[in-house]
């Protein structure tokens, strides 16, 4: 998301630097340290050269100070919001009023204020009354997806971490009476459980875990699946998702997935179940007997993605600095 701004930036002849630095989320302490430096931060001028325009992006860069800036909200520090624990530490307690504090003072000040998804605009309407619209960009390298004839399997690229919730498709795949078959593809601190899952299910020859795979890997393994499977928790917008429809490809959702849900219709481009393992497996295997009717739900969300949302990112330069 920042490397394509700062691209398209320039590709409209801007001049753009992308300010970054470390950053620890652990402990609570040291989030405190960041947010504060970049709130003591003024970016209007450095070194005698005149900073027309700050675009931040996400916490806790966006405390910083500008006289023109446009905010393009990526995601807040969730962990103090709806990730907030039942049992919170005294420090995550004193975080959290601090950065609510400095969320609801800053964020307002902001000239434009965009989120990066209707779910995280949502978000930052619920919890600090910020009212936002979305925009949207499109995936890396969004040209070189393509689509090609089907092998018969379901593919899920991400990151193994337990919000992704790999488990449900791991989980369903015990219960599919066709043969299709799983690739998960990624890295992450859930392998070790999910490659447990497998054994235990005696799903060694059906769900496969590749690990790691480069980007021509991941087109190519994209174009010839039947079906993308992506049931993260509350996804702040979801790449596989765009990835998918780019290669023309239904996609089998959740309920409660979030930002996939601005993107994925039940039944017309995919599936929207319950984060029930039967369910999905029902799903599964609906597609996998009607081939046709998986490639008419992939058209359709092609055509979604190219004539009903504005995923350009000519239209994102263009609501943050007013420019095409």
């Amino acid at each position: 998301m920042t490397n394509g701004l700062r691209d398209a930036l320039k590709r409209a002849g801007h001049e753009v630097e992308v300010v970054t630095m470390p950053f620890k989320f652990f402990p609570e302490s040291e989030v405190e340290k960041y947010a504060d430096w970049y709130a003591n931060q003024d970016f209007g001028s450095f070194n005698g050269y005149e900073i027309d325009k700050l675009i931040s992006l996400q916490f806790p860069a966006f405390y910083a100070s500008h006289p023109n800036k446009a905010l393009w909200l990526m995601h807040q520090h969730r962990s103090v919001y709806e990730l907030y624990p039942e049992n919170p530490s005294k420090e995550l307690e004193r975080l959290r009023e601090k950065i609510r504090f400095l969320d609801d003072t800053i964020l307002p000040t902001f000239k434009e204020k965009y989120a990066m998804s209707e779910n995280v605009a949502k978000r930052a309407l619920k919890y600090n009354s910020l009212l936002t619209k979305p925009l949207y960009h499109p995936p890396f390298n969004e040209d070189r997806f393509y689509n090609d004839e089907s092998l018969g399997y379901l593919f899920y690229p991400s990151r193994l971490e337990e919000l992704k919730r790999q488990d449900l498709l791991i989980e369903a795949m015990r219960f599919v009476k066709t043969p299709i078959k799983a690739i998960i593809a990624g890295e992450g601190g859930q392998r070790g459980r999910y490659e447990r899952m497998i054994e235990e299910f005696d799903l060694k020859d059906r769900v496969k875990l590749v690990g790691s795979v480069s980007e021509e890997e991941k087109i190519v393994l994209y174009a010839k699946s039947l079906a993308v499977v992506f049931p993260p928790y509350d996804e702040d917008y979801g790449y596989v998702t765009l990835e998918a429809m780019l290669s023309k490809k239904p996609v089998i959702t959740c309920k409660d997935s979030g930002g996939v849900l601005e993107f994925v219709e039940d039944e017309r481009n995919g599936f929207v179940c319950e984060n029930d393992p039967r369910e999905l497996a029902e799903r599964f295997d609906y597609l996998y007997e009607n081939e046709k009717k998986a490639k008419e739900m992939g058209m359709e969300g092609y055509e979604i993605y190219r004539n009903e949302r504005e995923i350009s990112w000519e239209n994102v330069v263009y609501r943050l600095v007013g420019e095409r």
